[in-house]
């Protein structure tokens, strides 16, 4: 069996990129995941890097973003290449079979509004600050 489930922050932008004979979108991003350690080590992070194909990586590509929490299913594939040195470097990265956005936002273009806007607020409802929230 070959399967792994990840949850992480991005480490950057995905970048994507296409395959020259059938166009399919091709993102590639890393993520990072806090290592459970015990009170007295210092913690430590793991950065996996994450493969997404078609469709879902041209999604990975509009939706994430650098810090965003983004859960990982896929399945743990190695390879190696030649550097320019000559010398054999061993890679291993996530496959994804499914991305799942767990902090939302479109980070090509915001429709935010404005700091102090109500455009936000429905009609009958006031806009509230962080202060006035009891929680």
């Amino acid at each position: 069996m070959n399967s792994v489930n990840l949850i992480g922050r991005l480490t950057k932008d995905p970048e994507v990129r296409y395959t020259p004979t059938t166009q399919m979108a091709v993102a590639t991003f890393s993520i990072a995941i806090d290592r459970p350690t015990s009170k007295d080590k210092e913690k430590q992070t793991d950065f996996p890097r994450i493969t997404v194909f078609g469709k879902q990586a041209e999604n990975c590509e509009r939706f994430l973003a650098k810090g965003r929490l983004v859960g990982i299913q896929g399945r743990i594939q190695t390879g190696s290449y030649k550097n320019k040195e000559g010398m054999t470097v061993y890679t291993t990265d996530v496959v994804a079979n499914n991305v799942e956005f767990l902090e939302w936002g479109d980070r090509k273009e915001s429709n935010a509004p404005a700091e102090g806007s109500t455009s936000d607020v429905p009609e009958g409802f006031s806009k509230l600050d962080d202060d006035d929230i009891p929680f």
